[in-house]
């Protein structure tokens, strides 16, 4: 919430200056529509752009402040905080000619004459150029070391230095209630993101997944937070927002002493991975062997796991800790293609072998039981799908799992990809998970097609049977002239390795599969 009195400012259809005793400063002027404070509120959210820096933060000479002094390109720096204050020309309570009064200049004596009571470090977050440059120098520099806007922060809180232009750094601001961690991430990252966030005792622990590395902040806070976080990711510029709400209203001197391993970045193969504890809050039956398990992360905690990643679930089982990968699913087919930063609750399709180890186990713990769970892990890129015109998904049984939120990933949010086509190998009917659904999703979607293939079908089954073969693949996996193909496969590892053979042997090249392991 912004900390603005209501009673100050005018109607939404309007426009006027209030001074701080009350009264109007101006006439008003006819905003226009949809131009209203609680527009740009949702307009700053929307994760624009808004700085034009593509996330990045700089430090600010005199000279470069006064080069942006126009309509179209206004920087006005506040208590020594530079914004660009462009995209809220047209939002202004007082008319763009207000802001033009400040337009390349200090604007923080008309600020106060005006608005002293406005919270302008929420309402202009997201317009943050950077900090004025407390010596002159020739240019804009890039900074790689900012203080927060308190300006009291020392060096061992804050980011460190990158070791290379490619690597990731962070920085934190705070107001009098919250206090935000942002991580540059110097890539884009995909709107569902690849992290986990722990904030447990006053220790914060953010790791975030970028390529083949992994980036981690660790440090002890400087003071207590609440335990309800927020996360933000701001795809296209590479940024991933942390807030936190401080337990007293004081101005922290730093953001808290870094841990082990803070602020490094390695890669993925040096890293261990670090588990939490969940609770187990539903069990739904999907068929006749297989459930759909409800975990909820403890408080404090979000994890993002993006397409085709999965997590590790860990137990001690037999005087023995064993850990097996499974790969979260939505609630339903339909369901959103990625978890929502405020729900972080996991849902695993699981397959209860009676004969086996670890799914034994799930079944029988009881709800509100707890397990161990990782963090997003693996090593799927949705890269290549940018340029996929049709994606063919081989699934055999729990292989499944990976494939369901690829596929409302591919008919929602990739604009290339023309088909999807499934491939689903099982041994019975009863085996076909989420039968009906795949049935209604290709029905309703000319762009989503399902084959099942079944090894050992009843008398009236009516379709496809057999194994996995050359002869199978060659007739369903068509690649139309002009089309670009890839090929997503996951099953029991004999399943992966047959199939992924006989796909090469048709073909396909190493830069058109990728094979799900475990």
């Amino acid at each position: 919430m912004l900390n603005i009195p209501t009673q100050s400012f005018p109607a939404s259809s309007s426009q006027q200056r209030v001074s701080p005793s009350g009264q109007s400063g101006r006439n008003k002027v006819a905003l226009k529509p949809g131009h209203s404070l609680m527009d740009w509120v949702r307009f700053a959210k929307s994760a624009k752009d808004l700085t034009g820096l593509k996330g990045r933060l700089i430090e600010v000479t005199q000279e470069e402040l006064q080069k942006h002094n126009t309509r179209k390109d206004c920087w006005t720096c506040i208590r020594g905080l530079v914004y660009n204050v462009t995209p809220y020309m047209d939002y202004h309570p007082g008319g763009e000619e207000e802001l033009m009064k400040a337009a390349g200049i200090d604007g923080t004596d008309i600020f106060d004459q005006i608005h002293r009571w406005v919270n302008y470090e929420s309402m202009l977050k997201e317009c943050l150029v950077g900090r004025m440059a407390t010596k002159n120098t020739a240019a804009v520099k890039a900074i790689v070391l900012l203080p927060p806007p308190t300006g009291l922060a020392p060096p061992a809180a804050v980011a460190a230095a990158p070791n290379s232009d490619s690597q990731p750094w962070y920085d934190w601001f705070q107001t009098d209630t919250t206090v935000h961690l942002i991580i540059y991430a110097k890539r884009k990252i995909h709107s569902s993101g690849c992290m986990s966030v722990d904030l447990q005792a006053g220790v914060l622990r953010v790791e975030a997944l970028l390529g083949k590395k992994s980036y981690m902040i660790h440090i002890c806070l400087a003071d207590q937070v609440e335990e309800n976080i927020a996360v933000q990711t701001t795809s296209s510029v590479g940024k991933i927002q942390v807030t936190m709400h401080k337990q007293n209203k004081e101005k922290w001197k730093s953001l808290g002493q870094p841990l082990e391993l803070h602020n490094t970045f390695l890669c993925k193969k040096d890293r261990v991975p670090y588990y939490r504890d969940c609770t187990l809050i539903s069990k739904t039956q999907v068929n006749h062997n297989t459930q759909l398990f409800r975990l909820q992360c403890p408080r404090g905690t979000v994890i993002h796991v993006p397409v085709g990643k999965h997590v590790y679930l860990k137990a001690p089982i037999q005087d023995t800790e064993m850990v097996r990968p499974y790969t979260p699913v939505n609630q339903t087919l339909a369901a959103a293609s990625h978890q929502p930063a405020q729900e972080s609750d996991l849902y695993l399709m699981i397959k209860v072998y009676p004969d086996g180890v670890f799914t034994p186990y799930l079944n029988n713990l009881q709800i509100g039981g707890h397990i161990s769970v990782s963090g997003p892990e693996g090593t799927f890129s949705l890269r290549p799908l940018c340029d996929t015109t049709d994606l063919y998904l081989l699934a055999a049984g729990t292989g499944f799992t990976p494939m369901a939120r690829l596929i409302h990933l591919a008919l929602q949010e990739v604009d290339t990809i023309r088909q999807t086509k499934l491939l689903f190998f099982n041994q019975r009917q009863e085996d076909i998970l989420w039968y009906s659904q795949l049935d209604d999703l290709a029905t309703k979607d000319r762009r989503f097609k399902v084959e099942y293939i079944l090894s050992e079908p009843s008398d009236n089954w009516m379709g496809r049977t057999g194994r996995v073969d050359k002869a199978v693949l060659n007739e369903l996996l068509i690649r139309p002239d002009g089309s670009r193909c890839y090929v997503c496969v996951c099953g029991p590892s004999a399943f992966t390795e047959l199939t992924i053979r006989l796909l090469k042997e048709l073909g396909f090249g190493e830069d058109e599969l990728h094979a799900f392991q475990g």
